[in-house]
C-alpha cells in the first residue's frame, strides 16, 4: 500500500494531499446527509408533493451551478489555498444557517441554507480536484484523483449514518400515517413539526462547527503554490481553448449526466424501499438507510478497485466496462420488482464508483493553467444533480402521492422512474468509448 501511495503522491506533497483528502471527506458528508432529506422533509411536511420535496436537491446542487465559475475566477486571480479557505467559510455559514431555518420553520429557508452551503462546496470542488491533479506526475494524475476521491464515499457513509441515527430514527412524524397525522390537533402537529425540523438541523449545525475547525487548520499549514502560469492565457483565450476541445466539453456534458444518475440512485432508493415495505408485514420492514449504506460501501470498494485497475487499463477503457455494468444493474432495478430489484439498485453504485474522477481526468488531460477554468465547467456540471431529481419526483407524482399508484410499461412508477439514470449511464458509456477511439486519435 505504501509503495503505491508513494508512487502516486510524491513525498513533498504528502501533508497537503492528506489535508485535501479531508475536504473530499467533508463534502461527502454533506452530500449524503442531504440525500435522505428529500424523504425526511416529505414526512415532516406532508403538504409537499414528491416533486416539491425533491427541490432539496435543486437547492443543494444548484449552488454548484451558481458558484462554480466565480470560484474558478477567484482561484485564478488568487490561489488554490485562498479558494479552499473561502469555500470552507461558505460551507460553515450555510450549515449554521440551519439554526434560524429551524426557528422560522419555513421550507424555503432550509432550501436557502443548502444553497449557500453548496456555494462553499463549489469552491472546494473547483479548487481541490485540479489541485490534486497537479500534485505530481501527469501520468499518475487520474490515479491520484481516484485515490483522493476514495475518501469521498467514506464521508458519505458517515453522512448516511448520521442521517439515519440523528434524523430518520428520531423523527416523530414517521410514527403517523397521513390520515392519523391529519387527525391530530393543530397544537400537536405544530409540536411534532418543531421537534422534527430541529432534529433535521442538528447534524448540519455540528457539521458547520467541524468545518470551521478544518478551516483554521488549513489556514495555518503551508500549501504548495500552483500559480506559476496564472497569466499565461487571458480569460477569452482560455474559453476559446476549452470550446475547441471535444474531450473537454463532451466531458462536461457527460459529468452532468453522471452526477444526475448518482444523485437519483442515492436519493430515490428511500422511495424504492418504501414501496417494497408497502407489501411487507410490520416485522419484516426494510430500512432504506442500510441499503443506501450498502450502496456506498459498494461504491467505495469499486473506487478502490478502480484506482488499482487504472494501473493496468486505460481510463476510458475501464470506465466503458463499468458503464456497461451500471446499465445492466439499472435495467434490473427497473424491470425486477421487490428485493432483487433493490439489490440491482444497490449494485449500480459499484459501476458509478470511478466515473466522476475518471471523467474529470480525461476531460482535463493535457491542460495547463486553463485547467482552473476547465475545472469550473466540470463542477458546474454537478447541476445535473439539481435538474434531474425533480423530474424523477414528477414521474412519481403522475399517479398520485404513492409510489405504485400507476404502472408504466408493466412496472410501478417508482421502478420506471429509474429510466432517467439509465439514460445518463448510456451517455457515460458513449463518452468512454469516444475517449478510447476518438479523442486519442
Amino acid at each position: 500500500m505504501n509503495k503505491v501511495l508513494n508512487k502516486v503522491v510524491e513525498r513533498q506533497y504528502l501533508v497537503p494531499f492528506i489535508l485535501l483528502t479531508s475536504l473530499f471527506f467533508l463534502w461527502g458528508i454533506a452530500n449524503d446527509l442531504t440525500n435522505p432529506m428529500v424523504s425526511a422533509f416529505k414526512k415532516v411536511m406532508p403538504e409537499l408533493s414528491n416533486m416539491e420535496a425533491a427541490l432539496v436537491q435543486l437547492a443543494f446542487y444548484g449552488g454548484y451551478a451558481t458558484m462554480a465559475i466565480p470560484a474558478a475566477l477567484f482561484i485564478r486571480k488568487y490561489s488554490y489555498k485562498s479558494g479552499i479557505l473561502l469555500g470552507l467559510g461558505l460551507y460553515a455559514v450555510g450549515a449554521l444557517l440551519f439554526i434560524p431555518a429551524a426557528k422560522f420553520e419555513v421550507f424555503g429557508f432550509f432550501l436557502a441554507s443548502l444553497y449557500v452551503l453548496t456555494f462553499g462546496l463549489a469552491f472546494l470542488e473547483t479548487t481541490s480536484n485540479p489541485y490534486v491533479l497537479s500534485m505530481g506526475s501527469p501520468e499518475t494524475a487520474t490515479r491520484r484523483l481516484n485515490l483522493a476521491q476514495t475518501f469521498n464515499p467514506m464521508g458519505s457513509l458517515l453522512g448516511m449514518l448520521g442521517a439515519q441515527i440523528l434524523v430518520i430514527k428520531s423523527l416523530q412524524s414517521t410514527n403517523y400515517t397521513l390520515e392519523s397525522y391529519n387527525g391530530l390537533s393543530a397544537i400537536e402537529q405544530a409540536s411534532i413539526r418543531t421537534h422534527d425540523l430541529n432534529t433535521i438541523s442538528t447534524p448540519y449545525i455540528a457539521l458547520g462547527v467541524l468545518v470551521l475547525v478544518i478551516l483554521v487548520i488549513i489556514a495555518l499549514v503551508k500549501m504548495p503554490k500552483k500559480t506559476e502560469h496564472a497569466e499565461s492565457l487571458d480569460l477569452n483565450a482560455t474559453f476559446k481553448v476549452l470550446l475547441k476541445n471535444k474531450r473537454y466539453y463532451e466531458g462536461v456534458l457527460t459529468q452532468l449526466f453522471y452526477v444526475a444518475a448518482q444523485i437519483m440512485c442515492w436519493t430515490f432508493i428511500y422511495q424504492y424501499v418504501d414501496n417494497i415495505n408497502n407489501s411487507l408485514p410490520a416485522n419484516e420492514q426494510l430500512t432504506a438507510t442500510w441499503f443506501n449504506m450498502a450502496a456506498m460501501i459498494a461504491f467505495l470498494v469499486g473506487r478502490s478497485a478502480g484506482t488499482i485497475l487504472l494501473k493496468y487499463y486505460r481510463a476510458g477503457q475501464l470506465m466503458f466496462v463499468f458503464a456497461l455494468v451500471g446499465i445492466s444493474f439499472t435495467v434490473g432495478a427497473i424491470s425486477i420488482q421487490g428485493i432483487v430489484g433493490l439489490y440491482s439498485l444497490v449494485g449500480i453504485s459499484i459501476a458509478m464508483s470511478i466515473m466522476f474522477p475518471t471523467i474529470y481526468g480525461i476531460a482535463l488531460k493535457g491542460m495547463g493553467d486553463e485547467a482552473k477554468l476547465g475545472s469550473a465547467g466540470l463542477v458546474l456540471a454537478i447541476v445535473g444533480g439539481a435538474l434531474m431529481p425533480p423530474f424523477q419526483g414528477w414521474i412519481l407524482d403522475l399517479g398520485g402521492p404513492g409510489f405504485a399508484d400507476l404502472h408504466i410499461l408493466g412496472v410501478p412508477e417508482i421502478n420506471f422512474s429509474f429510466i432517467l439514470p439509465l439514460v445518463c449511464l448510456i451517455a457515460v458509456a458513449i463518452y468512454s468509448y469516444r475517449a478510447e477511439h476518438v479523442f486519442e486519435n
